[in-house]
């Protein structure tokens, strides 16, 4: 049994200005997987620079060569699917195949209202497994 971990990258640092140093660090200490937040932004960071997920980490696998990158999480509050999928087959080719995708329902905060809409509802459904 082998042990994997992973790390969290946000996305508020320039490239140039220790945002790449950030991502190449993290395959130099082996981490499995990086993964940075798909966020419009982030609680204490809103005020500051909040870089997009998928272009962050497309840099991200030109600036390393083994290191899985993943979205923690991508949300359909501002993600078309058909725009995203696209993204998503460029952001696995130029990585060549490292991606790791996280999907989530969303959320009530900031990002599910920032764009005008109103805030999808979330549905629970429970039932027994036979």
């Amino acid at each position: 049994m082998s042990l994997r971990l992973s790390t969290v990258i946000l996305p508020v640092h320039r490239w140039h200005e220790g945002g790449r140093d950030r991502w190449q660090r993290a395959e130099e200490l082996g981490f499995h997987t990086a993964y940075t937040y798909d966020h419009l932004s982030w609680r204490s960071f809103r005020d500051g620079p909040w870089f997009g997920a998928l272009p962050t980490l497309t840099a991200a696998a030109t600036a390393t060569g083994r290191l899985r990158l993943g979205t923690l999480v991508t949300s359909p509050n501002f993600r078309h699917p058909v725009t995203l999928a696209k993204e998503l087959i460029s952001l696995d080719d130029i990585s060549g195949g490292r991606i790791t995708l996280g999907i989530g329902a969303g959320g009530n905060g900031f990002d599910a209202t920032a764009l005008g809409q109103e805030a999808m509802t979330v549905l629970f459904v429970e039932h027994d497994m036979v």
